[in-house]
């Protein structure tokens, strides 16, 4: 009874095309790996036609797996997919401290249990992006390339700045009903969005049952500001693998400062990619684009 009653929060009210309810019923597999004695949640799709490579999709900050549910069956047409819950979000365990180092071994512990090997991507979003770039720099020779996706990686004098205005998401709060919950649930940074189905969809799956009520699935420890701390602008300049960045031509951690730090982080010859008519969170926006997009890089490099 209560498994149904779960299911049926999770079920998108908003009118969706059909290609959404397509993909949402291809679910994928829900499997847990064991990273240094934490329970690490994550969603697979295996190719549908022979495997080409492995994908490996990783959420921004306080996300989960679902952020990808709705892209991850078209692109494992031909590539084996994982998207993970960093420990500390989504389904995943918490742990007592955080850093890039603990996140990677998030990352490497999906890829090892869904037997990755080479040629093996990794995507990361915003926060992903971040820990994508640390991937890149400790382990690029387990990696073809990393594809990082509207990251603000800048300057260590705006990163200070930035960590100063960012708003602490430590403390949780609990609602006594779903509905009252998932009202409040709003996309960081802000930004308008018209595929309000999309926005439902990650909503809903970011929501948990407690016994002091639902409330947001991520530990406070895991969203404290220190974790921007980090030199990242470092890690992804000496990431061995290959690079490339995707961003929203609207988002508003993109500028041009921003921007043209990032091409020189990632070398001349590493494909830079804006989307039209899309904010931060681009693969809410314009989701097809972003698919070809994402298609697009990984074909030229398996033919390069």
């Amino acid at each position: 009874m209560k498994e149904e009653r779960l299911n049926k929060c999770l079920m998108v009210q908003s009118d969706a095309p059909d290609w959404f309810h397509a993909a949402i019923a291809d679910a994928g597999e829900s499997r847990f790996v064991d990273v240094d004695g934490c329970a690490v949640h994550y969603l697979y799709w295996p190719a549908k036609e022979e495997a080409k490579g492995n994908l490996l999709l990783v959420h921004g900050g306080g996300g989960h797996a679902h952020w990808w549910s709705f892209l991850a069956p078209m692109l494992a047409k031909d590539l084996n997919v994982a998207a993970l819950c960093l420990s500390g979000m989504g389904d995943s365990d918490p742990r007592l401290s955080y850093d890039s180092d603990v996140r990677v071994s998030d990352m490497r512990g999906v890829i090892a249990d869904a037997n990755f090997v080479a040629p093996t991507y990794v995507v990361g979003h915003s926060f992903g992006g971040f820990m994508a770039s640390r991937f890149g720099q400790l382990y690029g020779g387990e990696l073809t390339g990393i594809i990082i996706v509207d990251t603000p990686i800048r300057p260590p004098e705006k990163r200070k700045e930035d960590v100063k205005r960012r708003p602490r998401m430590g403390n949780k709060r609990y609602y006594s009903d779903f509905n009252e919950a998932l009202k409040r649930f709003r996309l960081m940074p802000s930004q308008p969005c018209k595929n309000a189905f999309l926005v439902e969809h990650i909503g809903r799956h970011s929501l948990k049952l407690d016994p002091k009520g639902w409330c947001w699935k991520w530990d406070g420890g895991a969203m404290a500001n220190q974790r921007f701390g980090e030199p990242f602008h470092e890690y992804l300049a000496a990431a061995t693998c290959r690079k490339a960045f995707i961003y929203g031509e609207k988002s508003k951690l993109m500028d041009d400062d921003t921007l043209g730090f990032i091409k020189g982080l990632v070398g001349k010859e590493a494909p830079v990619i804006g989307i039209p008519e899309a904010h931060h969170h681009l693969m809410l926006d314009q989701p097809m684009v972003f698919v070809t997009a994402l298609r697009g890089v990984l074909t030229a490099w398996r033919h390069a």
